[in-house]
């Protein structure tokens, strides 16, 4: 690779960073799953991303760009997408997991496994 290549590569890589901002979360435990809230306000469905990889999870959502009429004279909101990574439990079944977000609340389903969920064990005589 040439001086040239490597100085657009260098400047390519400084035009992509992104800031983001880690969402509040809270995990619940039922008997059958994990339950993950994350608070992404501004984000809808189309701005999400929720990807697996490994025992990895990942939140990512995109914020809509607020349009302003008139002159801004404060801004103390930040303007930030959301990301988070978690590490599964190898236990759960990834298979199962399902999403959905409701005025920007993400809720993620973690189901736990057959073999981790509680059952009743019969007695014999």
């Amino acid at each position: 690779m040439n001086t040239t290549q490597e100085k657009e590569l260098r400047t390519e890589t400084r035009a992509v960073r992104v800031e983001y901002v880690m969402p509040p979360v809270n995990i619940y435990e039922t008997t059958q799953a994990y339950i993950l809230e994350a608070e992404m306000p501004g984000v809808d469905k189309n701005g999400l991303e929720v990807t697996l990889e490994g025992n990895e999870i990942t939140l990512l959502g995109r914020r809509q760009v607020e349009k302003v009429s008139g002159e801004q004279l404060l801004r103390e909101r930040n303007e930030a997408d959301y990301r988070r990574v978690f590490e599964l439990d190898p236990t759960l079944d990834t298979s199962k997991i399902s999403a959905r977000i409701e005025q920007g609340l993400l809720t993620l389903t973690l189901p736990k496994s057959a073999q981790q969920q509680p059952r009743r064990i019969t007695v014999n005589d």
